[in-house]
Order: structure tokens, then C-alpha cells, then sequence
């Protein structure tokens, strides 16, 4: 089964960045859109961005408009996610999930499958 691992997780000072990536292994397929999502504390998991397969279509909760980038190069089945100008309200575990069905785009968690065990993202006010 494929596997999503993600890493890049750490400790940051409000303003700063870091960069998520979500590496996939074992039996990997072409087509599926990735997705990013985070769960703070007492709280339900958010979507954060999604990109299609090819990268022609990306969207981000607004929150994190103008502030983090999703990219994936797929030759090295991996995802990213960006994060500038973070803020302490971005405080969560971070996860990457791979869309439930080839061509899906969806924004809410039930739309993706194989989620990866997460990355914390703390920062700092």
C-alpha cells in the first residue's frame, strides 16, 4: 500500500517560514490530487491547500492565502507546503492525504485517504 510521510515539521518565531514535505512510497499512482490539512488541539481538522496531479490547479483555505504555497514534483512523489509569514494561529499538526479518487479536488478531510501520521508546526508569538 502507499505510504505518506511528512516531515519538516518544527519550532518557529511568528514571521518565519518552514517547508512541509510529504514523501510517498510503496505502490504510488498517477492522477490523484494531494492535499494538506491540520488539526490543532480541541479542534476538527482543517483543510489547508490541495493541488491537482499536474499542478494546474491549486486552492488554499483563505486563512493561508498569499502566505503558503502547495507544490508536488511528482518524478520524486512528493508534496510540499510553503509556509511564510506564519503566525501562531497556524499552530497544528500538519498532515498530507492523497485524494480519495483519481481527478478529485475535494476540500474536506472525508474526500482523501492514505493520510500521513503528521508533522507538528508550533509557532511561536
Amino acid at each position: 500500500q502507499v505510504q505518506l510521510v511528512e516531515s519538516g515539521g518544527g519550532l518557529v518565531q511568528a514571521g518565519g517560514s518552514l517547508r512541509l514535505s510529504c514523501a510517498a512510497s510503496g505502490r504510488t499512482v498517477s492522477g490523484y490530487s494531494m492535499g494538506w490539512f491540520r488539526q490543532a488541539p480541541g479542534k476538527e481538522r482543517e483543510f489547508v491547500a490541495t493541488q491537482t496531479w499536474n499542478g494546474g490547479s491549486s486552492y488554499y483555505t483563505d486563512s493561508v492565502k498569499g502566505r503558503f504555497t502547495i507544490s508536488r514534483d511528482n518524478a520524486k512523489n512528493t508534496v510540499f507546503l510553503q509556509m511564510n509569514m506564519l503566525k501562531p494561529e497556524d499552530t497544528a499538526v500538519y498532515y498530507c492525504a492523497r485524494s480519495r479518487t483519481v481527478g478529485g479536488f475535494g476540500r474536506t478531510a472525508n474526500e482523501y485517504t492514505v493520510w500521513g501520521q503528521g508533522t507538528q508546526v508550533t509557532v511561536l508569538s
